[in-house]
């Protein structure tokens, strides 16, 4: 799976969002979150467009202005995020993995693709926001990054 640098620079921003919340501390320009994770501005206003459109966060206008989460950080997961700014977490050539079929060899391979996308949603649909900025992370994430296996690339 490749994450983009689109989800990868939302989750992060979102996570900014997620702090301020839990401080009380109000809204967060793009500026400011730009700043704090060094990601290029004119990119990070795009995401948090989408991120807006997705419902995820509010917009707040004037001098003090900026970016809140719109729904609390326990309950906003990583999926979410990743949907807003890249679409589905899993496809298989532009359709979802359900929906794909194959003949002979590859009768079952669908079946696979289910389960990859059932993988993915077992991480991201169950780690919220505030699950990653406390690093109590659910028992699914902690599990399967006990294994020094899962920290090994494979060529």
């Amino acid at each position: 799976m490749d994450i983009s640098a689109r989800t990868d620079y939302a989750v992060r921003a979102m996570l900014i969002l997620a702090e301020a919340q839990l401080a009380s501390s109000g809204p967060v320009s793009v500026e400011t979150l730009a700043q704090r994770q060094s990601l290029p501005r004119k990119f990070l206003e795009e995401i948090v467009a989408d991120l807006r459109t997705a419902g995820l966060v509010t917009s707040t206008r004037g001098a003090r202005g900026g970016y809140s989460l719109a729904h609390p950080a326990t309950e906003t997961v990583l999926g979410d995020v990743f949907r807003a700014v890249d679409g589905p977490l899993a496809e298989v050539r532009g359709l979802r993995p359900h929906e794909t079929a194959y003949e002979g060899v590859a009768t079952h391979l669908p079946t696979v693709w289910v389960a990859v996308r059932a993988a993915l949603r077992a991480v991201l649909d169950t780690t919220s926001l505030a699950d990653v900025l406390t690093g109590d992370l659910p028992d699914t994430v902690r599990e399967l990054t006990a294994d020094p296996d899962a920290w090994t690339n494979r060529a």
